[in-house]
């Protein structure tokens, strides 16, 4: 499999030139100037050609809450966001605890060929808060363990699991929040447990990846553990840097203040921050307005993103796109995040010139549940490229098995 993509402007965490790029077997052959090879071409003449993203953090629902999304779904949602590889959280039914649930989504996922999927497992067994036995019969190809949605309450347990953790080579994420007192302060719980976490990573030696980080004072913890050289990543939202507290929409971590907004940009800024997630948490509309929090995010990453700290002037699309590709691609072990020779073919092809009116109702995602809904953004994915394949072209999904998928799912500002 061959593809020569032509005239673009390359655009990854360490440069910015013109040029053309080769991909051959999946694998970025080459980059230089009026390429010519005998395969099939783009002209990406006035676009922008990143490295595809990486989502650190994301819910597909599957096993078990496939009303609210699935495999197919969540994939063509990623792929129009971007993205072509995700680490989807365990808090399925049944809770993702075991090597043969792992087995199944990813043969599932191949089948699809979208997007590379990677299984997180539980940190304990089925969210029992106590249980952490399975952790010895991980194996390849798991990377992560967390409890997302949930924190484990018992520090001894979490002692432990980050012991066993650091044996097997495996990276814990965390989600920081104390259980007992978030619905009195959703502030200090998470404040309390990153403290805690971060205490018990320096205790272990166990590297953590500190999910969905929303305050100012988590942050300041962070930032401080990573100057003593600790073995610590983390990841921000889009939603948490580019909406305050004062717009009701109910998510987990909440939105914050303002005050936290700026402190995250400047941690940004100052290359505290590793990656940026989606938290991609799609529900059913009767879901939704019973209360559960959560947004479907993947569709709308890169342009929040884009707009709100690119055009809003704290920090070039190098940056962005080492946020988006390189770093999180590092933190799971990938050879992909940068466009140089030797690397994956996942690239994405960017109208960074377009603006775009966010409509929820022609999500690619079963989950319609967005607070951009009726926003505009700048930035526009014309086409993702995943190992030197089309998998998404302007509305259209390729699958690995040749079904093509058509939809227009955005309108234009």
């Amino acid at each position: 499999m061959e593809l020569l993509i032509k005239g673009a402007k390359i655009v990854d965490a360490e440069k910015s030139i013109v040029g053309d790029v080769y991909i051959r077997e999946g694998i970025i052959s080459e980059i230089g100037l009026n390429l010519n090879k005998n395969c099939p071409i783009i002209d990406a003449k006035g676009l922008t050609l990143m490295p595809a993203f990486v989502d650190t953090h994301a819910h597909f629902r599957e096993p078990g809450f496939t009303q609210k999304e699935d495999l197919l779904t969540g994939s063509m949602a990623a792929v129009k966001g971007g993205y072509t590889t995700v680490n989807l959280m365990p808090n399925t039914k049944p809770v993702c605890s075991s090597m043969e649930i792992v087995s199944e989504i990813l043969k599932k996922s191949k089948v699809i060929g979208l997007v590379d999927v990677h299984q997180t497992i539980s940190i304990t067994k089925d969210f029992s808060g106590k249980d952490i036995s399975h952790i010895d019969e991980i194996e390849d190809p798991c990377r992560m363990i967390t409890e997302d949605g949930y924190d484990v309450s018992g520090t001894k347990v979490m002692y432990d699991a980050m012991m066993k953790t650091k044996e097997k080579g495996l990276t814990i994420m965390v989600h920081c929040e104390d259980n007992k007192i978030v619905n009195v302060d959703s502030r200090l719980s998470e404040n309390l447990m990153t403290w805690r976490n971060i205490q018990l990573a320096k205790a272990t030696k166990c590297p953590i990846h500190i999910a969905h980080v929303s305050t100012k004072e988590s942050m300041a913890y962070i930032i401080d553990a990573k100057k003593q050289k600790q073995e610590i990543t983390c990841e921000i939202m889009p939603h948490h840097i580019a909406l305050t507290n004062l717009f009701d929409y109910k998510v987990n971590p909440p939105l914050r203040k303002q005050e936290d907004i700026d402190y995250i940009i400047k941690a940004i800024q100052d290359g505290f921050v590793d990656t940026i997630g989606t938290d991609h948490a799609p529900h059913t509309k009767e879901d939704k307005e019973k209360g559960a929090p959560g947004i479907s995010g993947i569709e709308t990453s890169f342009s929040v993103c884009y707009t709100t700290l690119v055009l809003g002037g704290y920090i070039t699309l190098n940056q962005l796109s080492s946020l988006m590709s390189k770093q999180p691609a590092k933190i799971m072990g990938l050879n992909k995040g940068i466009i140089v020779p030797g690397f994956q073919g996942d690239v994405v092809l960017i109208d960074l010139e377009e603006t775009q009116k966010v409509i929820a109702e022609n999500f690619a995602s079963k989950g319609k549940n967005t607070p951009f809904d009726g926003m505009s953004f700048d930035g526009k994915v014309i086409t993702t490229v995943k190992g030197g394949k089309v998998v998404y072209d302007n509305g259209s999904f390729i699958l690995n098995h040749g079904k093509v998928i058509l939809k227009n799912w955005w309108i234009s500002a």
